[in-house]
């Protein structure tokens, strides 16, 4: 029986739930336990298409038991799938049963985040085939607002951003072509990432628009964002769109102001009668300036124009090249909007799509030249909010309105935050978005975690407060090369420093295969350990796997002495990673410690 209860009012933000289990306070299987029986009360929403069955979920629960909490950074921590990101043995259905399928595997992003730890719950809600920005457009329900069922939750990832609102998961992953992942977090007052294109691996995923799409992270906060982010992401040979960074990663100089964010002029915002909206963009203005922010106008005409292209172009026969065959089988299988949308993508010739390649091509390059005058573009999410029986009055029109802000950012190839940015006279959230060059990511977020915290701050829409800034290292890890460490380099011992100076970022602890030995080396300080791949007679060593930054790894190998060295280490799960090793001849005369475990529990026996 399990005894160990989460409080009703426990926070599901990552670094909120890690915390409760480390201090034993909960176990991921009352977690869980807990969040059944809350899903199962929220069935009025639409904000699943299939959920996992509770044994299986309880099970992969029950099997964190036996780790330590803080050997995964997503340990026990629950999240939810969109429908058109692959869960093995989960069908994907893209919100039409008649393209459903079963994958035998998952998506890339979602392997990584199980391995890390995390628990899927289930698949959620969406626009059919990710193609709105509403939340309405789906045979399997309307998905309603997290705070006012009568509104519009935001999509294409609607359920998505609901689920993690209304506290039934930690996170969400969603997609965003067009806004997809941006809108529906300002709905349900999250943060939503829109990380650079590539950044996150889309195998696995069913395209939109395969040369535009990215997977997106819905989050309470913008702390959990950057982890999720950093778990996930890494490059995919097999992604023919997986990008390695093209520069160093930006930790943007913005994080701690001054700093420079551009406006679009007051004559090309538009927020479509809303003055709650209009009146709240103000103070998210006046709240960057506190941070330090320096407003500069600039002329959003070819960011505007840049949007148009995105559904009035060619790009729409992406979508059209994923459903061609189901729309010449069955047509009626697709909603009438989404297949009136879709079907225009047969539409367009070679040379359409080669005119509008080269108008793109001159719109990006003026906008380059706002990035010489601003570091971050501030903009509203949305210009407004619509309850759905104005959406299905009206679905196309009021549905272009959404993406005015939003539809430029993956053809200009930049990374994009969706923040909380207080609310309305009628309790509805208002969010603001942070946008800046491929890369930017980190930096973005950063500057989102004390712009969230400046307004009348909640946790989605629970009555939960959001809490102080936790502490959090921003440096992202796609650029790092990962390096177990076992002896004084570990976390907060003597020469911890030389990793953290270079940037590093702590990954996880774990243990060897159990084919080493460690020895207590003579000399110091400080002391180390030396650690012997052996034939027999092994054993499994604690060790630490952090995130060293490529151009910084050749600086820290070439300040290790000998008789010390970086090989490759074998892992429990058989991952190979870079890590300490020592000569054996060493090990002469030293004091076999294997017995310990490890270089901690040594340590502690010698106080």
């Amino acid at each position: 029986m399990n005894t160990s209860q989460p409080s009703t009012a426990l926070s599901l933000t990552v670094a909120d739930l890690s915390t409760a289990y480390r201090e034993r306070r909960t176990t991921p299987l009352a977690v869980v336990d807990e969040l059944l029986g809350r899903i199962a009360s929220h069935t009025e929403r639409g904000i699943w298409i299939t959920l996992r069955p509770p044994e299986h979920v309880l099970e992969q629960a029950e099997l964190l038991a036996g780790r330590d909490s803080a050997s995964l950074p997503l340990y026990g921590i629950p999240f939810a799938i969109k429908d058109n990101i692959d869960l093995a043995n989960v069908p994907t259905t893209v919100g039409c049963a008649a393209f459903a399928y079963t994958p035998a595997e998952s998506a890339y992003v979602v392997r990584r985040l199980i391995d890390a730890g995390a628990i899927p719950i289930g698949k959620t809600n969406l626009d059919q085939f990710a193609t709105g920005l509403v939340g309405t457009r789906s045979p399997y329900g309307v998905c309603r607002n997290s705070f006012d069922p009568t509104y519009i939750s935001g999509g294409s990832s609607s359920g998505s951003a609901v689920a993690v609102a209304l506290g039934l998961v930690s996170f969400a992953l969603g997609s965003d072509t067009a806004g997809s992942g941006r809108v529906p977090a300002a709905f349900n007052n999250l943060i939503g990432l829109k990380p650079t294109c590539g950044r996150l691996s889309a195998r696995g995923v069913v395209p939109a628009c395969r040369t535009l799409d990215t997977v997106s992270v819905l989050t309470l906060t913008a702390e959990d964002a950057a982890l999720v982010c950093r778990v996930a992401e890494g490059f995919d040979a097999l992604d023919a769109y997986s990008r390695r960074p093209g520069q160093a990663a930006r930790l943007a100089e913005y994080a701690h102001g001054p700093f420079r964010f551009g406006l679009p002029r007051s004559d090309q915002l538009q927020f479509f009668g809303n003055t709650d909206y209009a009146r709240l963009f103000d103070a998210a203005v006046a709240h960057l300036e506190r941070l330090g922010g320096q407003r500069v106008v600039i002329d959003f005409a070819p960011f505007l124009e840049t949007a148009q292209l995105l559904y009035q172009g060619p790009w729409v026969a992406e979508r059209y090249v994923v459903i061609e065959q189901l729309l010449r089988s069955d047509p009626q299988a697709v909603l009438p909007v989404t297949r009136q949308i879709i079907e225009g993508g047969a539409k367009p010739s070679a040379a359409d799509a080669f005119r509008a390649q080269y108008r793109l091509q001159e719109l990006r390059r003026s906008t380059e030249q706002v990035w010489q005058q601003i570091d971050v573009l501030l903009t509203p999410t949305a210009g407004t909010h619509y309850r759905i029986a104005e959406v299905e009055a009206d679905p196309v029109h009021l549905n272009s309105q959404l993406g005015l802000y939003t539809n430029f950012m993956n053809l200009l190839d930049l990374a994009a935050v969706a923040v909380p940015a207080g609310f309305t006279s009628a309790g509805l959230p208002f969010g603001v978005t942070l946008a800046g060059p491929a890369w930017s990511d980190y930096g973005l977020l950063r500057l989102a975690a004390r712009l969230q915290r400046l307004g009348p701050a909640r946790l989605g829409a629970l009555p939960i407060p959001l809490g102080s800034a936790p502490a959090f290292d921003w440096a992202p890890m796609t650029d790092g090369v990962p390096v177990a460490v076992c002896g004084a380099h570990l976390q907060g011992l003597p020469l911890n420093h030389q990793l953290l100076e270079r940037g590093a970022v702590l990954i996880e602890r774990t243990v060897t295969a159990p084919n080493y030995r460690l020895y207590a080396l003579p000399g110091g300080p400080p002391d180390r350990p030396g650690l012997v791949r052996v034939e027999a007679q092994g054993a499994a060593i604690d060790i630490e796997v952090w995130s060293l930054p490529t151009a910084a790894f050749g600086s820290f190998v070439a300040g290790i002495p000998a008789p010390l060295a970086i090989g490759k280490l074998t892992l429990a799960d058989g991952r190979e990673v870079s890590g300490f090793l020592c000569e054996a001849h060493a090990t002469s005369g030293a004091q076999d410690i294997t017995g310990f475990g490890g270089w901690r529990a040594y340590q502690d026996s010698r106080r």
